[in-house]
């Protein structure tokens, strides 16, 4: 595929040479094959040349079948085929002659390749993970569970990634974790984080990328790693696509289509979604404050539904100007429209006497509109050296959110008689736009026989600004702002960073080293108030990664790398949440950033059957940012980010996959891990140490008459928090499919959280108070989705194998 465009090329502008050779009097034919699955692999560049002195005589591409034909004249020659993702294979010299007109190569049988040190076949199919020494890829088709779900639930069937009932996203127990879309910031990712992939559909998803430890050539940003979500994109000549239908219980609709076109120079792709759900949700909380010699109960109880209607639109195309120079542009727009409905009760009681004090009911009606764009132009050049690349790519991002929730609150007597003296009517006006312009070039140059060179540039400008205002109504029936919650909040920010990596291999030794230096300009203004505060300041963040091969199929590799949590949009905006009038959560704005090292020591092992990985890491961090909630004497909670002294966080993990049988597949994933938290500039209290650990695991059985059933089992222990504890989360996936429609279809059927019973309960105290909560984000979801494929196979790749990279 790599070349293939040169051939075309070669076809266009030399049809008189081509011409002529077809009147030869000979003939070179064949048929490409998988080697593993013996899938025929259509438009492989086939390269003709004289094996006296090398030069190109001619070439062409295999048809859909995967078979060739090519005239040529008498002579002696090589052929080279080439296809991407498969290892180059050149014949030895043959001759073809008047008394042999016609070469037949009969099947040539490829085998696919990746830029690795040490491969080893582990299926005749892409495997649902891939480890490497240094990143997990994650293959989404080959998981049943995703079937119908969104973004947010593949993280959640990811090892190591946990997910909260609002979707904020954790890597390894950290929520400073950068999430990237094809290995940039996307507008998918922008108010909301990690909770914005909810409305991100699975089908779209090509395969996820877990960086725990990432080099210099990444963004410094996010302390525990990279996340990074690639969308699926094609390249095949001609027409292909595939379409889903989706049904699901809780309300879950929905539809996609990924397709593409590609002739000669030019390939069009397109990813479509469109998704209507309801979501119950239900939650509590028990608080006890304490007010002089008085003890005070609130029992909260909410529960309500959110109702979302999402579309993506994904497009752009490629142009090959040749095989070595390619421009793709492309546009992504999402548009969000969400109505959430939550019922609040609270009960008031006396501690010493229980008796109820008070009851009163609260609504909240949120409409929500967030429309999104974003706007892609890169340019790729590759050179006749091998590994010499240069990338450009210029990115526009253009996003709004508009918010507009009415409250209503009624007051009550413990009998329940209602005191409508006390009756409450408010609204929340919040509009958020955020513009962002980023820049980047990489290049990429090889030295000697294994070693290579890498640099680049990038610039990023942000600006993003909250407008809000929180109005009640008086006793006239007119709205007048609550004192204190109006202002509009601007945040700037700029960002510029170098990078340079040198990397080598020596023997069994293979190593990369490299820096990036990252000058940030950031900017925060309330204007209601004139509070103005700038943030200048220029950082070093060196990486290193070593691997040393102990034997063909056993490989260890150390790394390090300095990384940054710049407090983002969310946790400097002082904006206040005013959905529940007891719980309030807010930005900082006089956060500063957080800085980590990070250490890890990879272990990796391939044998007949599996392979077994493992690591140990360590991350020291300074300016830790933590959630910290107070609670006032009149029983107010506020959440805010602050800055804690530090936390050191060690730990172990396990990855493995086997299978005792063809018909019966399992992965596992463990991770232990223990921290110690100084927040004592907050509250000289706030000493933590931890230990804790989750696992997941999963088994995959293949049944006869075509019938896969995969389980799920997950499981978060009990954790200490800066301020209290997390209690221990579980539960359980089931999901089964098979092929329909003469292999070109698939039904797939799963049940998300078979027992009810993923519910994110916590405990929480201050000097002044303890509170428990216990929320469930989503109840038990059943899905039944339909997946048709046009000129695709059914998984996102043909043979893989599981690399070692240096």
């Amino acid at each position: 595929m790599k070349y293939l465009l040169l051939f075309l090329s070669i076809v266009f502008f030399n049809q008189n040479s081509l011409f002529a050779q077809a009147g030869g009097k000979a003939q070179v034919k064949g048929k490409i094959i998988d080697a593993i699955t013996s899938e025929p692999l259509s438009f492989a560049s086939i390269r003709i040349s004289n094996s006296a002195d090398n030069k190109l005589i001619t070439g062409n591409v295999t048809n859909d079948k995967g078979e060739f034909s090519i005239p040529i004249n008498y002579g002696n020659y090589v052929v080279e085929i080439e296809y991407m993702g498969y290892k180059n294979l050149k014949t030895a010299s043959f001759s073809v002659s008047k008394d042999n007109t016609t070469y037949d190569f009969g099947v040539i049988k490829l085998e696919s390749s990746a830029n690795a040190l040490k491969e080893v076949v582990v299926q005749a199919e892409k495997s649902t993970m891939e480890m490497k020494l240094d990143k997990r890829i994650f293959n989404v088709g080959k998981d049943l569970a995703n079937a119908g779900g969104s973004a947010s639930d593949i993280l959640t069937n990811i090892p190591s990634v946990s997910v909260d009932p609002e979707g904020g996203i954790k890597l390894r127990g950290s929520d400073n974790v950068r999430i990237l879309i094809d290995g940039k910031p996307s507008g998918l990712v922008s108010f909301k984080g990690g909770a914005g992939l909810q409305s991100l559909q699975a089908s779209m998803i090509e395969r996820v990328e877990i960086i725990t430890n990432p080099s210099a050539r990444y963004e410094a940003e996010g302390m525990a790693g990279i996340i990074n979500i690639v969308l699926k994109k094609d390249q095949k000549q001609g027409f292909n696509g595939s379409f889903d239908i989706i049904t699901g219980h809780p309300v879950n609709y929905g539809g996609a289509a990924n397709i593409n076109f590609r002739h000669n120079k030019v390939n069009f792709f397109v990813n479509y979604s469109i998704a209507y759900n309801i979501r119950p949700n239900r939650g509590s909380i028990y608080q006890e404050r304490q007010n002089g010699d008085t003890t005070f109960i609130l029992k909260q109880n909410n529960n309500g539904t959110l109702t979302g209607f999402n579309t993506n639109i994904r497009g752009g195309l490629d142009y090959f100007f040749n095989d070595k120079n390619t421009l793709t542009a492309s546009y992504l727009y999402r548009r969000s429209k969400a109505r959430r409905i939550t019922n609040l009760r609270y009960e008031d009681y006396l501690f010493t006497s229980n008796n109820l004090t008070g009851i009163s009911k609260r609504q909240q009606d949120e409409q929500e509109t967030e429309p999104n764009s974003e706007y892609v132009l890169s340019y790729k050049k590759t050179y006749a050296k091998k590994g010499q690349e240069f990338n450009a790519e210029v990115r526009f991002l253009d996003n709004w959110e508009s918010s507009d929730q009415l409250f209503t609150q009624a007051y009550f007597t413990p009998n329940e008689a209602p005191i409508t003296t006390k009756s409450l009517v408010q609204n929340s006006l919040n509009d958020e736009y955020e513009k962002q312009l980023l820049f980047q070039i990489d290049y990429v140059q090889p030295i000697g026989k294994e070693g290579k060179f890498e640099t680049g540039l990038r610039s990023s400008f942000r600006d993003m600004v909250n407008d809000y205002v929180v109005n009640q109504k008086n006793e006239s029936g007119q709205f007048v702002v609550v004192p204190g919650l109006k202002n509009y909040f601007i945040y700037n920010e700029n960002i510029h960073a170098a990078y340079a990596i040198l990397g080598n291999k020596t023997k069994k030794f293979s190593y990369q080293a490299g820096v990036r230096a990252e000058w940030t300009d950031v900017k925060t203004t309330l204007r209601e108030t004139n509070e103005v505060n700038p943030r200048k300041y220029s950082n070093l963040f060196p990486s290193i990664h070593a691997t040393y091969e102990l034997s063909k199929d056993n490989s260890l590799q150390l790394s390090f790398s300095r990384r940054v949590r710049r407090p983002f949009y969310n946790d400097l905006s002082p904006f206040s949440t005013f959905s529940d009038n007891r719980n309030f959560n807010s930005g900082n704005p006089n956060l500063n950033p957080e800085f980590s090292n990070v250490y890890e020591l990879g272990h990796i092992k391939y044998f007949e059957k599996g392979s077994i990985g493992s690591s140990v890491y360590y991350r020291d961090t300074d300016n830790k940012i933590e959630r910290i909630r107070q609670v006032n004497a009149s029983g107010f909670a506020t959440t805010r980010p602050e800055n804690l002294l530090s936390e050191q966080a060690y730990g172990l993990e396990f990855m493995s996959q086997y299978s005792p049988a063809k018909w019966w597949k399992l992965d596992f994933n463990f991770n232990l891990f223990h921290a110690k938290i100084d927040g004592s500039n907050v509250d000289k209290t706030y000493l933590r140490e931890t230990n804790s650990w989750f696992m997941r695991q999963t088994s995959k059985f293949s049944l006869p008459k075509g019938l896969d059933v995969q389980l799920r089992a997950n499981y978060e222990a009990k954790q200490k928090t800066v301020q209290g504890t997390r209690l221990p989360l579980y539960y359980f996936d089931l999901s089964a499919s098979k092929d329909i429609l003469k292999g070109n279809g698939t039904l797939n059927f799963s049940i998300l959280d078979i027992f009810n019973t993923r519910r994110f309960r916590t405990i929480t105290e201050g000097t002044n108070f303890r509170t428990e909560s216990n929320f469930q984000f989503r109840k038990r979801q059943f899905n039944l989705t339909l997946n048709y494929r046009i000129k695709q196979s059914k998984g996102a790749g043909k043979g893989k194998k599981l690399e070692l990279e240096g």
